[in-house]
């Protein structure tokens, strides 16, 4: 595999970012089905939309930045 320049190491940081934040949310939805469902299942939409929103996110940036794939 090719050596990442500068830039590029910056970028796949970047890359990092996006996706904690998917899964950030995503555990947010795990802990509410797990622990609290029944009480904060009105939450489920609003996570979800956020989810799809920061993963067209991280797929945009992946398709601007292809190396990174």
């Amino acid at each position: 595999m090719a050596t990442l320049t500068d830039e590029q190491k910056e970028k796949k940081k970047e890359l990092a970012k996006y996706k904690r934040k998917v899964v950030e949310l995503a555990g947010v939805v795990h802990d509410i089905v797990e622990d609290t469902i029944w009480t904060e299942y009105d939450k489920l939409p609003e996570l979800s939309e956020k989810i799809g929103l920061a993963m067209k996110e991280v797929n945009a940036f992946k398709e601007a930045h292809p190396y990174l794939k």
